[in-house]
């Protein structure tokens, strides 16, 4: 069972959709306001934060962005706004997904479930004797028993797409990845459109890369791809 935050100051909505998720098995809660969803998601720490951007107090960018300082839950976005500029803040900032308003609570509780399929940290639960050691590209190391990426001993916070492409580039270094097949490995069968990947990946340079404007680990193949390089060279 996971647990869902439901944040939005229209509580026709807040119950309908409380409503569905319930029926599907998940435990809710829910607030009204930016205030209070940053309180409530500290104090119960969801598995899942669905957010309204517009909201009293300050907005769902905002909550986006206070959230991500201590919690690693999935975020989808909910808006009545739905100019590409929304959608593109909306993931600069850390959300996972984006759905505009008005919506099929069906189709929501849909993308709860395929975010869900990926949940962040599940590799850590295995025991101490199934953890693989984490695997070191000069500098770069990536553990991905403990989802954790560290960069010359220093801890990156990557939200969970950015850590899932990484994982996928890094699984073959030096070969090409299109859009299209980035999109397949990391959202599956969700629909989005190839811009989606630029700008995680862009989120992704701005963590990982020394000089983003001349990454070395994170490669565009200009009118191909994205691949991952190795400046030094994997080590043990």
């Amino acid at each position: 069972m996971s647990d869902v935050l439901i944040v939005d100051d229209e509580q026709n909505l807040v119950e309908l959709v409380q409503g569905y998720l319930e029926r599907e098995g998940f435990t809710v809660a829910s607030a009204s306001d930016g205030p209070s969803a940053v309180e409530t998601a500290r104090r119960l720490q969801p598995d899942v934060v669905v957010l309204d951007l517009m909201l009293p107090g300050f907005d769902g960018l905002e909550v986006c962005r206070r959230l991500r300082q201590f919690s690693d839950a999935y975020v989808l976005m909910l808006t009545a706004r739905t100019e590409e500029v929304d959608r593109v803040v909306g993931l600069e900032v850390g959300a996972d997904d984006y759905l505009g308003k008005p919506f099929s609570p069906r189709e929501l509780v849909a993308r709860i479930r395929a975010m869900l399929r990926r949940p962040r940290g599940a590799a850590a639960q295995a025991g101490p004797t199934d953890l693989p050691p984490p695997r070191r590209f000069g500098k770069l190391a990536i553990d991905e028993a403990r989802h954790e990426v560290t960069l010359d001993g220093r801890l990156l916070s990557l939200t969970a797409r950015e850590f899932a492409l990484l994982m996928a580039l890094a699984a073959q270094p030096g070969r090409v990845f299109s859009r299209a097949q980035l999109l397949e490995q990391v959202w599956g069968t969700e629909y989005y459109d190839d811009h989606v990947v630029d700008v995680h990946l862009a989120n992704l340079r701005h963590k990982l890369e020394p000089d983003p404007a001349h990454p070395v680990y994170v490669e565009t193949m200009r009118g191909v791809g994205y691949r991952f390089g190795i400046p030094e060279g994997p080590t043990a």
